[in-house]
């Protein structure tokens, strides 16, 4: 492009192709790439936890049929009790019949009803219990029989001691002991052997009224039992292929009944349940519904605590399946998914990329005509047969962007020639405003200086009337003392006088160029509030340059004194010296209130800022001619030459400050008196 072009040299074509193709890309596979993943993954997440909750929710419900089975079975031994218990074989036995006879009698009921022990009680605590049983020691312990001696029939789950077992049969001991092993995730303990044993106890008060039948089931080792609630939880066919069901009745945290096999044939009898198990079902009486780990595998496990008839929680009742086929075949459904969105992906992309394909070459088109103009050559086009389509009327819309671009490009040197005449001219102009502007800051500094040169020249003149006052007065004492001898000098003495009325005219013509307020001028009666007023349009712009909120308390209605524009300079002074330190914005406040001091009647001024304050060294300085904190900014007479103004007035200006917290100037003036 020649010279003064505003187009810049961009990346080359084949850049530009390659990141619209890919954008286009991008465009069309978005929604598989970024939105289908997206909501495929929140689809399997549900689809997973409704899955999990569905095993929790099959597991429940078998755990229901478990529990309820158990339930009949107590209700199944209390109905067979109570009704052995009313029949009139029982009562014709105990009512003409010998011991031993009742004793036959209670053996042959107990195999009829698949009892493991079955005995009478008397009132008394007499006892008969079927041969070859022994007789139970301590009976009325159990809440059970002691329920029954009070006419109530009662069924619960009791464990019995090793005690308990020998004193009624030593094969019921042996049956009920069970030797522990070794339990992954269990927790620790010293014992090696289980001789407890669970037993649906149940006894029922006898028809007479004398004392009660008592009858118990040992659930250790009871295969029939736990078979049975596995058939009914877990028929055939009600699991997924791979997988299978479970039951089992523990005594405390040991398996005391159960089909979960150790080995190919040996039941897990002894193993133990895991510390979480334990914790939670026995520990904190819950049911637990969750994955578990079971002596060698993961199962869908429910634990529901059993209780005594003491109120203790002294087992478990558990049914679960095995849980890795649920989770294969979770996992195949999920594979399944992610190689259909694979494959759904490769087929799309080539299909989109054959219809993006119309796209891309009418745009490496318009892109390649852009790249001629980026080097220069304005009169490149795209070329492009008309098509009824968006890019055909972009790229008709670019061929007439580039006609209007080679038509201002053209226009802009004609602006360009142009701009620069106009700039010449105004370097120009901002040539002789600087030059002015350089005498105008030379006449400031010299005002500056006269300024100065004023406030020495004042304190000079003072210094100078004293010793001509002594001068003078001790040149009439000796002309006095000399009398009619000081005659010859009459000379000297003229041209003395002279002399000192010469310097005494030179004093006076410096004080009224130090001090010219005090030679001319009126004074006005005027209230400070409209001073104020006057004043604040003269800082407006200072205030808003720097975000400067102002507040006015103006409350002051007595007259003052005080030449007005005098006031105004004293005024505007402070006002400038509090916008200036506050850099950074805050809040100036001015007021005025009526205030007497020293019995005399005035008016207050104030003029508070929030800015950065002063030090004690800078403050006892502050109204010290060409003191400043402003480095090259500032004279530092303006707070004197405003001190002096007040004075003047009769007035009095004081300030105080805090470094870091802002600073108020405190003016205050006479009231004006009325003339008579």
């Amino acid at each position: 492009m020649p010279d003064g072009s505003t187009y810049k040299p961009a990346a080359k074509a084949s850049t530009w192709r390659n990141s619209v193709r890919m954008r286009l890309l991008v465009i069309a596979i978005l929604p598989m790439l970024v939105v289908m993943p997206l909501f495929i993954g929140v689809v399997v997440l549900n689809w997973s936890n409704r899955f999990d909750n569905l095993l929790i929710a099959k597991v429940n419900g078998e755990l229901t049929i478990a529990h309820q089975y158990l339930a009949r079975l107590r209700e199944r031994a209390s109905e067979q009790v109570k009704a052995m218990g009313a029949s009139a074989s029982f009562a014709a036995t105990l009512a003409g019949g010998s011991e031993r006879e009742m004793a036959d009698f209670l053996d042959a009921e107990r195999r009829r009803y698949g009892f493991d022990f079955l005995y009478y009680i008397d009132d008394r605590g007499r006892m008969i219990t079927a041969p070859p049983f022994r007789k139970a020691t301590e009976p009325r312990k159990w809440p059970v029989v002691q329920s029954a001696l009070n006419g109530q029939i009662a069924t619960e789950i009791d464990i019995f001691e090793a005690p308990d077992f020998n004193a009624i049969s030593e094969e019921l001991a042996q049956r009920a002991a069970i030797k522990l092993v070794p339990t992954k995730a269990a927790a620790p303990t010293e014992r090696t052997d289980e001789t407890r044993g669970m037993v649906v106890h149940t006894a029922a008060p006898v028809a007479n009224g004398s004392g009660a039948l008592v009858a118990g089931v040992l659930l250790n080792r009871n295969l029939d039992f736990i078979d049975t609630i596995n058939d009914l939880v877990y028929p055939e066919e009600s699991l997924t292929e791979g997988s299978r069901g479970t039951a089992t009745l523990f005594l405390e945290d040991v398996r005391v009944s159960t089909n979960v096999r150790l080995f190919e044939n040996v039941r897990a009898l002894g193993t133990r349940v895991s510390v979480a198990v334990r914790d939670a079902v026995l520990g904190r009486g819950e049911t637990w519904l969750d994955r578990a780990f079971v002596v060698n595998d993961w199962y869908i496990s429910a634990y529901e605590p059993i209780v005594d008839s003491f109120g203790n929680r002294v087992g478990m009742l558990y049914v679960g399946f095995l849980d890795t086929p649920f989770r294969a075949a979770k996992m195949r459904t999920l594979w399944m998914i992610g190689a259909g969105f694979v494959l759904v992906l490769l087929f799309s992309v080539p299909v989109f990329l054959r219809w993006a394909r119309s796209i891309f070459h009418p745009l490496e088109r318009m892109v390649a005509t852009i790249a001629k103009v980026e080097d220069g050559d304005l009169g490149a086009r795209t070329g492009l047969q008309t098509r009824d389509d968006e890019i055909g009327r972009v790229a008709e819309h670019l061929d007439t962007l580039l006609e209007q671009v080679q038509e201002r490009d053209r226009r802009l040197r004609d602006w360009a020639e142009e701009l620069e005449h106009r700039v010449a001219e105004r370097t120009r102009e901002l040539s002789e405003a600087n030059r002015r502007l350089e005498a105008t800051t030379q006449q400031l500094v010299v005002s500056e200086k006269l300024a100065a040169i004023g406030e020495i020249t004042a304190g000079i003149a003072h210094e100078i009337n004293n010793p001509i006052a002594v001068i003078q007065g001790n040149l009439d004492v000796i002309r006095d003392d000399l009398g009619d001898q000081a005659a010859p000098l009459e000379t000297e003495f003229s041209l003395i006088y002279e002399q000192v009325h010469s310097i005494n005219i030179l004093v006076n013509k410096l004080l009224q160029f130090a001090r010219p307020e005090e030679y001319a001028g009126t004074i006005e009666h005027h209230v400070p509030n409209e001073v104020v007023n006057d004043s604040i349009p003269l800082v407006h712009h200072l205030l808003h340059k720097v975000a400067i909120e102002l507040r006015l308390d103006l409350e002051a209605s007595r007259s003052v004194a005080m030449n007005r524009t005098e006031l105004q300079q004293v005024l505007i002074n402070l006002i400038v010296n509090a916008i200036h330190a506050m850099p950074d914005g805050g809040q100036l406040v001015i007021a005025t209130r009526d205030a007497d001091r020293d019995g005399a009647a005035g008016v207050e001024i104030e003029v508070t800022d929030t800015g950065i304050g002063m030090a004690p060294d800078t403050l006892k300085n502050v109204f010290d001619p060409f003191f400043t904190t402003k480095r090259e900014e500032g004279t530092g007479l303006g707070l004197s030459i405003s001190q002096k103004l007040v004075s003047r007035s009769g007035g009095q200006i004081a300030v105080t400050s805090k470094l870091g917290a802002g600073t108020t100037f405190t003016v205050w003036l006479p009231v004006a008196e009325l003339e008579g």
